[in-house]
């Protein structure tokens, strides 16, 4: 790990809540982002897969993030998405962080067209920051090809940390293959990784990485940030092993739907449980499925009062 990394530890990748109208409901977005802050998160990651951030319009995204940061919220803590098929979208994107003074940018490659060579990925990175042209840009690669298709094979992120040694500062590797990932760790060295799953991070902190980055942290923080905060004492081992096995059952059901019925639940707020299309809500049969699956194998339970 960097001696002093620009982001480490627990990021959640925040869900969205929908209001009445269809649209982000932004108090029940800023009000789940501080309850972030509270229950054991380093930084969150809004706009990002589990956010449905793809479904979100560009005026919605850069809405959000002012009201997170009007809302108190140290901008350095944030890490948005801001990856786009668009080079003009990514750059919109990307400027708009930098200038709220976020700590960085979780940023996919262009992804609709599949199979692009490496240069051309090379080059749309390259316009990107020429275009945001500002010192304090900090650019986390995001690495997701079983949703994307396309990714970052470690010869372009050793080119792009090459080129841009102080903007390209690290990646969420969300391939779900701890070899890719260890195989980032041992080629690029000072370089802030972070598994896109809390079941590689004990391994991934032993390797060098700088925390993780994941789904499930929008309802199991706490637990993760256990092995995060242990990583090196004699309960390790076992602290990660029953933070893998909450993760593995809450994978059970589909992620975004079942993270939303679960935080509805708990926060007795039938709305948070609603999905944009493409997706749709879990439905009452499976909610209650998971609720007690999870409350009476692991003991889960969410207590949002804490934060309030």
């Amino acid at each position: 790990m960097k001696s002093n990394p620009n982001f480490s530890g627990v990021i959640a990748p925040v869900v969205t809540p929908w209001g009445t109208d269809g649209a982000p409901d932004l108090d029940r977005f800023v009000e789940h982002c501080e309850w972030l802050l509270e229950d054991g998160c380093t930084g969150l990651a809004p706009f990002g897969t589990t956010s449905e951030g793809n479904s979100l319009g560009l005026d919605e995204r850069m809405e959000m993030l002012e009201d997170l940061v009007d809302s108190g919220v140290d901008p350095k803590r944030l890490m948005p998405g801001t990856g786009a098929c668009s080079v003009s979208d990514a750059i919109v994107l990307t400027e708009h962080a930098v200038d709220l003074g976020c700590g960085g940018v979780l940023m996919l490659p262009p992804f609709y067209y599949k199979n692009p060579s490496e240069e051309g990925l090379f080059r749309f990175f390259a316009e990107v920051i020429e275009d945001v042209s500002d010192d304090d840009l900090k650019i986390y690669l995001y690495h997701i090809p079983p949703i994307a298709q396309v990714g970052f094979p470690l010869s372009l992120v050793q080119r792009l940390v090459k080129e841009f040694p102080e903007t390209v500062v690290g990646l969420k590797d969300s391939s779900g293959d701890w070899s890719n990932t260890k195989a980032i760790l041992d080629a690029v060295p000072n370089f802030e990784v972070f598994p896109g799953s809390e079941v590689f991070l004990l391994d991934g902190l032993r390797n060098g990485a700088a925390g993780c980055i994941s789904a499930t942290a929008n309802v199991s923080a706490r637990s993760i940030r256990k092995v995060f905060d242990n990583w090196q004492g004699p309960d390790a081992d076992q602290l990660q092993a029953e933070t893998t096995a909450l993760r593995k059952a809450i994978q059970g059901w589909p992620m975004i739907p079942v993270l939303k019925a679960l935080i509805a639940h708990y926060r007795q707020d039938p709305g948070w449980a609603k999905a944009r299309p493409p997706f749709t809500a879990l439905s009452e049969e499976d909610a209650a499925k998971a609720i007690s699956t999870l409350a009476d194998a692991h003991g889960f339970k969410l207590e949002f009062a804490e934060a309030a």
